[in-house]
């Protein structure tokens, strides 16, 4: 299973309805191997403390309350 895979699985089991009531539109750096979380306002912000938690693992990064990240382009009428 890949990290955004793991990642995914570890929102949906421990952590969307936790997080989705008080923390909506924030960001969720999730490290899934020891399921650990962190949680902020920025991608930034929880991308680097991630990083500096374990910085030989990969994290996966999530938008609370939102299918990705972020959303690239507009609407068109």
């Amino acid at each position: 299973m890949s990290v955004a895979e793991s990642a995914k699985r570890v929102y949906e089991e421990d952590l969307r309805t936790k997080l989705e009531r008080e923390h909506k539109d924030d960001f969720v750096a999730i490290e899934p191997s020891s399921r650990s979380y962190f949680l902020g306002k920025t991608f930034l912000e929880v991308a680097v403390a991630a990083k500096e938690a374990y910085p030989d693992r990969k994290s996966f990064v999530i938008r609370v309350g939102h299918e990705a990240a972020f959303h690239i382009g507009g609407f068109s009428s």
